[in-house]
């Protein structure tokens, strides 16, 4: 995870997030193969353990307790993921399709995301029911349906292992809620067929035993509201429908060119596909030389074969074979802390066999969880007594936390000569400068930002948003931009792939804000940095700081806390959900908010100084006091709780003593969190500021007032204080 930077010399790309990649990023963060870089794909932060949802429907278990969080294994293994689900494969080209982004070129590709759920297919499901996977979305149904009152009247469509687990939770939720529970399991054959006589026969005393109505041979020809209908007319009074039969593989793989059985990957022993550049895993594989039923089991163990083989592919090194087990423990829960236990026919039942399974399942997840965060380098034996403070405990934040301090740079500013030249308008403070040519305003702005992730496709995003800003700010349109990266060293093939990536964002996010992208410099560095010079035509007066009013209301656009938000991402402390949030706010445009707020008296964009420091911009300049509503200024989700933690930036020291006199507490000192494509910031008058707020909620904004400037000399303070 940490040590030397090597060149990057190939691409090993993982589709999904199944348990077998999981396992083989957990294994890559402890021994990285150096001049791979990794990627992995999928729909969501999160890689749900199905194994405990039964356990979590019955309310053994929370649901952060099912999630492997695979921001923070990609983190710990140095890999980049990219969140969004992909939809097809160029095997000619080498390249995966994920929509809404450039194609991802790939050495070496590996396919695990599992089955999908044929019951979407059943006539009223997607309308009325609920399918099993994604777990997500049905733990979120399942918990408001459980908060509700009266009777649960359920039905669970397939009678296999799976229903008949979610169907005994089910019940023993409900009655645990005090509700009475009325559930239904129904199959169009034979109960329990994936299981032998002995566990199916206790299986089936259980559902009696929980007054469980068992249907089999009892095909469903429609769900409607209120319930299933059965093939004969019958109709299953339920409220809650859900599907757990049906599965069968993701539409896109058929089309891929992939030799294919039964819709699924044909894989050969050593888990590659007929294209030996494609692997394929878990239950979206089928091994050709030795078929097994599709069960977690055998994901789990093909991990360390995908991950030796991977690296053989990379080293030149030979392969080995997975030789899946004939038999494998099925370990099956009966809604309360019991289960049944299956194997060579055999099926103990009771507590001991809960507690198995749970440690078994806990053991699992508990090698995804307290990952070693990210370190600084050692220092050599002898060194110079100023440079241990200097490095710090923690490695240097990226984005806005990596920028120059604002005294620091305020100080060196004020000692350069004063620009007086014809057609340039000083705006002391502001980020753009005004240039008249031939009767045209334009403002003029630059910036870029160290990448703080590994996917160029969401840093270019972020900080194209980030550089538009200060054209935003002054209330003018974008209109050109050149590019200048510095792209890590790597190999010319990873150069082009990464330079394709950047370009094509660039251009979509400059073209969206109505600006053109005329040309750019590159350059090779040892971390990635996107930056951006832009020019704006300014149609009415600017927007600048100096306008500010006493009895303004200060309007911010934007959430903040994202400097802190990276600075536990590094630390391994923040979880992915919260940094999927956080990129959110990040790449939402500003041009909208820009149109609205053109009327304000003074504006910025909230970035490296902090939401405190920008809003001194806006005093000083204006000759004005600021109070800020602490309780009205929102953040980013998680940012509070990390900032509670101790959790700072690495610019906040210095952005923190710009205003000494306020309290010392989390919220108040991300005030003074550095941030990186962050809001506006307007003060309006306050005649206008209700209409205003209205205006940017119904664009979808998340605006908030946070105070109002005051007449006395610049200054912040809280209100009430």
């Amino acid at each position: 995870m940490n040590g030397p930077t090597y060149p990057s010399t190939n691409d090993v790309v993982l589709i999904g997030g199944g348990h077998t990649h999981a396992l083989v990023l957990r294994k890559w963060g402890m021994n990285p193969l150096p001049g791979a870089r990794l990627t992995v794909i999928n729909p969501g932060p999160t890689a749900p353990y199905s194994g405990m949802l039964p356990g979590h429907v019955a309310g053994h278990y929370g649901r952060d307790e099912l999630d492997i969080d695979l921001v923070q294994l990609a983190r710990f293994a140095g890999a980049r993921v990219i969140l969004g689900a992909a939809d097809g494969i160029d095997l000619e080209n080498q390249t995966v399709d994920v929509p809404g982004r450039p194609p991802i070129g790939y050495d070496l590709c590996s396919i695990d995301v599992g089955i999908t759920s044929a019951m979407p297919a059943l006539p009223g499901f997607t309308d009325y029911a609920v399918p099993a996977k994604p777990l997500g979305g049905f733990a979120r149904a399942w918990q408001n349906y459980l908060d509700g009152t009266g009777p649960g009247h359920v039905a669970v469509i397939g009678a296999g292992i799976a229903g008949t687990e979610l169907a005994l939770a089910m019940a023993y939720a409900l009655r645990r809620r005090g509700r009475d529970a009325q559930v239904t399991l129904i199959d169009q054959s034979a109960a329990l067929s994936d299981t032998r006589a002995r566990a199916a026969n206790k299986l089936r005393s259980q559902l009696t035993g929980q007054g469980i109505e068992l249907l089999e041979y009892s095909p469903v020809e429609r769900v409607e509201r209120g319930g299933v209908i059965l093939a004969g007319g019958r109709k299953v009074k339920a409220d809650f429908i859900t599907g757990a039969a049906g599965a069968r593989p993701h539409d896109w793989i058929a089309a891929t060119g992939l030799d294919l059985t039964e819709g699924f990957i044909t894989v050969n022993a050593q888990l590659q596909s007929g294209d030996r550049a494609v692997f394929a895993v878990g239950d979206c594989a089928h091994l050709d030389q030795a078929p097994r039923p599709k069960a977690g089991v055998y994901a789990v163990r093909q991990a360390p074969v995908l991950y030796d083989n991977l690296r053989a592919a990379l080293t030149g090194k030979p392969m080995r074979a997975y030789t899946p087990q004939k038999e494998y423990l099925k370990l099956i829960s009966l809604g309360q802390k019991h289960a049944v236990a299956e194997r060579f026919g055999l099926a103990p039942s009771g507590r001991l066999m809960w507690r198995w399974k749970d440690h078994i399942d806990r053991k699992f997840m508990r090698q995804f969880r307290g990952l070693p965060a990210m370190t600084t380098d050692a220092l050599p034996p002898m060194h110079t007594m100023e440079l241990a403070e200097i490095m710090g405990d923690k490695p240097m934040c990226a984005g806005c936390g990596a920028k120059v301090g604002r005294g620091t740079l305020q100080s060196v500013l004020q000692n350069n000569p004063a620009t007086r030249q014809d057609g340039i308008t000083v705006l002391p403070g502001d980020d753009a400068a005004l240039i008249q040519t031939g009767g045209v305003r334009q403002v003029m702005t630059s910036d870029h930002l160290r990448a703080f992730t590994n996917d160029p496709v969401l840093m270019t995003r972020i900080a194209a948003i980030h550089a538009l800003g200060d054209i935003w700010a002054m209330g003018a349109s974008p209109q050109a931009a050149t590019a200048t990266l510095i792209l890590p060293r790597q190999s010319d093939r990873l150069q082009a792939r990464m330079l394709n990536e950047i370009m094509d964002t660039a251009h979509d996010v400059m073209s969206q804000a109505g600006a053109a992208i005329v040309g750019g410099h590159t350059s090779l560095g040892d971390d990635l940095t996107v930056g951006f010079t832009l020019t704006g035509i300014c149609n009415g007066d600017p927007v600048t700081l100096s306008g500010g009013q006493p009895g303004d209301v200060l309007i911010l656009t934007k959430p903040v806390g994202s400097g802190v938000l990276l600075a536990g991402e590094m630390q391994m402390k923040a979880k992915g959900a919260w940094m999927t949030g956080c990129y959110a706010h990040m790449t939402r445009s500003q041009a909208d908010a820009s149109a609205v707020l053109a009327g304000a008296h003074a504006m910025t964009d909230v970035t490296g100084f902090g939401l405190a420091g920008h809003l001194l911009n806006i005093c000083e300049a204006s000759g004005a006091a600021a109070e800020i509503d602490i309780d009205a200024v929102p953040f980013v989700e998680g940012a509070l709780k990390l900032a509670e933690a101790g959790i700072r930036s690495t610019l906040y020291p210095q952005n923190r003593a710009l205003a000494p006199n306020l309290p010392d507490m989390a919220d108040c000192d991300l005030l003074f969190d550095p941030q990186t494509a962050g809001g506006l910031l307007a003060a309006v008058p306050a005649d206008r500021a209700d209409a205003i707020l209205a205006e940017l909620t119904d664009l979808k904004y998340p605006a908030r007032a946070i105070g109002k400037l005051r007449a006395g000399p610049p200054r912040i303070t809280l209100k009430g204080a």
